[in-house]
């Protein structure tokens, strides 16, 4: 039993809050980048629900970190699912009329794009996260749910901005393909084959290179549906 009049407790709570915002810029990113071309009255349920699963991702990975962080072949994978996100997020869309199914359609597209993203960057994210909670579900439960309304907070300013500059999206693009190749050379079996110093050393280059690949296939996917003055 958990003893709300505890101090501690709420300390506790706090730490996680702080920690889980600081570390949901990339998850707002993703939210804003997936709900930004909804339709107007789908955009508060995208950013709702997204925030919502990153949460939830956060408390099913607190109880299996350590073996998640330890498989190897999983960042890998990982890496390579984030940056096709990053990809579709500003690849040109199959347009077609608008009704209610396409609505629907569009929203749990977004929903879908935000969990793989999460699922991703989860990975690192929760070791900060678990280590506050230590342990205690409550505590972590709690922290979690009062930071979602201020991750759909940073959402929705994200989203702002995109639709004022658009050229934003291309670098939230560019900055899923940075994360994707930072977690691609953070895979265990990288750093078993090539060392640990090895590794350090890549961890730039390939974060650099992640980038650019993301920037570099969204040009040329567009390219390739639309003509070169529409790019």
């Amino acid at each position: 039993m958990v003893d709300l009049h505890q101090p501690g407790l709420w300390a506790a709570v706090l730490e996680i809050i702080l920690i889980n915002i600081l570390l949901s810029g990339d998850n707002a990113v993703v939210i804003a980048l997936a709900c930004r071309t909804l339709p107007p009255r789908q955009r508060l349920w995208g950013m709702v629900i997204g925030a919502g699963v990153a949460s939830i991702l956060l408390i099913v990975f607190t109880g299996i970190v350590a073996t998640l962080m330890t498989l190897p072949w999983l960042k890998l994978v990982g890496s390579a699912a984030l940056a096709w996100v990053a990809v579709k997020l500003v690849a040109p869309g199959d347009g077609g009329g608008g009704g209610h199914v396409e609505a629907a359609a569009g929203l749990w597209r977004a929903v879908r794009i935000v969990v793989i993203a999460d699922i991703v960057m989860s990975l690192d994210n929760v070791i900060a996260v678990a280590a506050a909670a230590k342990g205690n579900y409550v505590l972590l439960g709690l922290g979690l749910v009062v930071s979602i309304p201020i991750v759909i907070a940073g959402s929705a300013l994200i989203m702002a901005l995109l639709e004022r500059y658009p050229l934003l999206v291309w670098g939230g693009a560019a900055l899923l393909g940075w994360i994707a190749g930072d977690t691609f050379a953070s895979d265990p079996i990288l750093m078993s084959a090539f060392g640990q110093s090895a590794i350090d050393r890549l961890e730039i280059p390939a974060s650099i290179l992640g980038a650019v690949a993301v920037v570099a296939t969204g040009l040329l996917w567009r390219r390739a549906r639309w003509p070169v003055e529409d790019v």
